[in-house]
């Protein structure tokens, strides 16, 4: 009877073993078919260049001393396209960055140089934009696009100085209306420096058949979905973490048919493109939908939502642990950073504010964006909103204004983190730091609060922040002055005159 158990236990186990390796070698088999041979080289004037990152997303190598690469190209293989490597410009059409090339299909071998030219400028002093859901979905969102936000970042690119510019569109680029990536493209062109593009939710084909159909306008426009380059001694990755579930019959009848994910795919090319950046490096990782979103999972305002957050963030996390990373969201239409061991995660406000109705974005933070300015290894930033001095950095709210705390002074501090400090000034003396609270900011509270709310799109809610404070002043106080520093130094001020003076 013992021999008879340990036998069937014994089978059971070679069953599991098999099993397992049937998936390992299903999943490294698919991953390795190979369609064909690409061969080519990265050079600057006919001059090889060495060292040069080429993948086809799924396997990586590197350029040989004379600056020639071969590949062999994986079955599943849309793109060739190289790592742009430190010190060299940015290859673009009008602003939008072009560091690859289409695989035709069914190609057995086929030969792909790429050319590239050298900085004349120092890259280890440069700045980049983040540039969160544009989301432009009718001719008014373009035109607001065109006349408010892009001649503002035009215009603060030239207050950067003589250094290397490039922005980053942290996805939703339009909303599912695709014939509008033409205006998107007119938009980064006035800008005058180089895009990169991430794919968001509403840059999805929501009837495609399957999850690679369900990209194919984005990137028939601006390539793959995954990729990186350098500049400077940092190292940038963008992402694809809106997994579509179009193809689920589970998610048939749901009106998101798609979750916040990192293929298997994506996470395993993301070790080979690591493995040629020195650990302790900084690096730069850009996708859709925050990575660790507070409102879900810190506050618990509400559920954790599929699609708010990437399910499979720890996974990422272990790939990156090596590295200082930041990683740049957008998906929220908010502003919040999280900060954890090596990564801080900004996840950044809307361009299109709340939906380019207004100009603030359902957490009471201006439409803008993030401007990040690099030295070395080092980067410092700051949220630039759209129309508006650089200095405006937080809104002061009267007693009465807010419906949470209706006898307390409320200040929202859109780009706060735990290294700001907040503190608050009652006619001229100093009252010591304002207390952080959970809650709505009162104006869009009182402009998008309600199923009538506002007059143009009803439903649209406010969101709940962190990144609001509230001290509670005398009832004979004149004047309320909050003064902010961040992280960095930097401090900013506004006065606030109470009603009556």
């Amino acid at each position: 009877m013992a021999n008879k158990y340990f036998s069937l236990r014994g089978w059971l186990f070679l069953l599991s073993v098999f099993f397992a390796f049937g998936i390992f070698a299903a999943e490294n088999s698919a991953e390795k078919q190979v369609s064909g041979i690409v061969s080519g080289q990265v050079a600057e004037n006919g001059a090889g260049i060495e060292g040069v990152v080429v993948s086809d997303g799924f396997e990586t190598t590197l350029t040989d001393g004379s600056g020639n690469y071969r590949l062999e190209v994986n079955s599943e293989a849309e793109f060739i396209f190289i790592s742009v490597p430190s010190g060299y410009k940015f290859p673009n059409e009008n602003g939008v960055a072009k560091f690859y090339e289409i695989l035709p299909a069914g190609m057995s071998s086929r030969k792909i140089n790429f050319e590239l030219q050298r900085n004349a400028l120092d890259d280890t002093r440069h700045a980049f934009i983040v540039w969160a859901d544009p989301q432009v979905k009718t001719t008014g969102d373009v035109q607001r696009m065109m006349t408010e936000s892009v001649p503002d970042i035009a215009a603060h690119i030239g207050e950067l100085g003589n250094i290397p510019v490039h922005g980053i569109t942290c996805g939703d680029i339009v909303f599912e209306k695709f014939n509008l990536y033409a205006d998107y493209k007119k938009a980064v062109r006035q800008m005058n420096v180089p895009f990169f593009q991430v794919v968001g939710n509403h840059d999805i084909d929501y009837s495609a058949l399957t999850a690679k159909a369900s990209t194919h306008q984005f990137k028939e426009n601006f390539g793959p979905t995954y990729y990186s380059f350098n500049r400077g001694k940092i190292h940038y990755v963008v992402l694809n973490d809106v997994f579509f579930k179009g193809d689920d019959e589970a998610y048939k009848n749901k009106r998101r048919k798609y979750m916040g994910h990192i293929a298997g795919e994506q996470l395993r090319w993301l070790k080979k493109d690591l493995q040629y950046v020195p650990q302790g490096s900084t690096v730069v990782v850009s996708l859709h939908i925050p990575v660790f979103e507070i409102t879900f999972l810190k506050s618990a305002v509400r559920n954790e939502l599929k699609t708010a957050t990437v399910g499979n963030r720890n996974e990422l996390y272990d790939i990156i642990k090596p590295y200082r990373v930041h990683i740049m969201s957008g998906h929220t239409h908010y502003n919040e950073t999280a900060e954890n061991d090596n990564w801080m995660e900004h996840n950044h406000a809307s361009a299109c504010n709340a939906w380019w109705i207004g100009n603030i974005c359902t957490d009471g933070t201006p439409g803008g964006y993030a401007v990040y300015q690099v030295s070395g290894d080092d980067i410092s930033w700051y949220y630039k909103p759209t129309g508006i001095e650089r200095s405006f950095q937080l809104r002061l709210y009267p007693k009465g204004e807010s419906p949470e705390r209706p006898e307390n002074i409320v200040a929202n501090v859109w780009n706060w983190d735990d290294d700001w400090r907040v503190i608050w000034f009652e006619d001229g003396v100093r009252k010591g730091e304002m207390e952080r609270y959970l809650g709505y900011d009162p104006q869009a509270y009182k402009n998008m609060f309600g199923s009538e709310m506002p007059e143009e799109k009803g439903s649209l809610e406010p969101t709940r922040t962190e990144h609001v404070f509230s001290a509670k002043p005398s009832e004979n106080a004149k004047e309320i002055r909050v003064e902010v520093t961040d992280r960095f130094g930097t401090v900013y001020s506004e006065l606030l005159r109470l009603k009556g003076e």
